[in-house]
């Protein structure tokens, strides 16, 4: 463990503690035996990411975020069966659920699904990729691609997302 994974006293935040245990608990970047094995292991790692960061910008908010998991089939790797987290933002009785869908696609890797959940049915809001061609960082769609083009899912993406939640 490296001294800048340490705070100013000397202890672990829990954020840095929670880090270091997904860390350890992942095979490390040289011992996967095939690219479906990395590509999973990084799948898993930038969903987390991306709860960590929705968990900082949803601070104050009052709007719930909980960690789920799903169970993915990958044809494209043996039809292997592996998990990975899934994320649901509640507030009051709705819900946004970001839910992974596949690990490979046309052009992209990673596919997070994000319905909003309400007592009247689930409406598909967008799709989110862990890359797409060379970008290797999260982009989105609209569900329906004729609405129009997506975009860096960033923080400004994710609170116009999840202004559904909002009656």
């Amino acid at each position: 463990m490296t001294s800048a994974i340490l705070n100013y006293r000397g202890r672990m935040s829990a954020k840095e503690r929670f880090l270091k245990k997904l860390q350890d608990s992942q095979p490390r970047s040289g011992s996967f035996d095939n690219k479906g094995q990395a590509d999973i292991a990084e799948f898993r790692q930038r969903i987390s990411e991306l709860h960590e960061n929705m968990e900082e910008w949803l601070t104050d908010t009052g709007i719930r975020l909980e960690s789920t998991s799903v169970s993915l089939v990958e044809c494209l790797i043996g039809g292997k069966s592996f998990s990975v987290p899934g994320i649901q933002l509640q507030y009051e009785d709705r819900k946004v659920k970001f839910t992974p869908v596949f690990l490979y696609g046309q052009g992209v890797t990673g596919c997070v699904e994000a319905s909003l959940c309400t007592q009247g049915g689930v409406t598909v809001l967008c799709r989110l990729f862990m890359q797409a061609g060379e970008n290797r960082h999260w982009t989105w769609r609209p569900a329906n691609a004729f609405t129009g083009p997506g975009g860096t899912f960033d923080e400004d993406a994710f609170f116009e997302l999840v202004g559904r939640l909002l009656p």
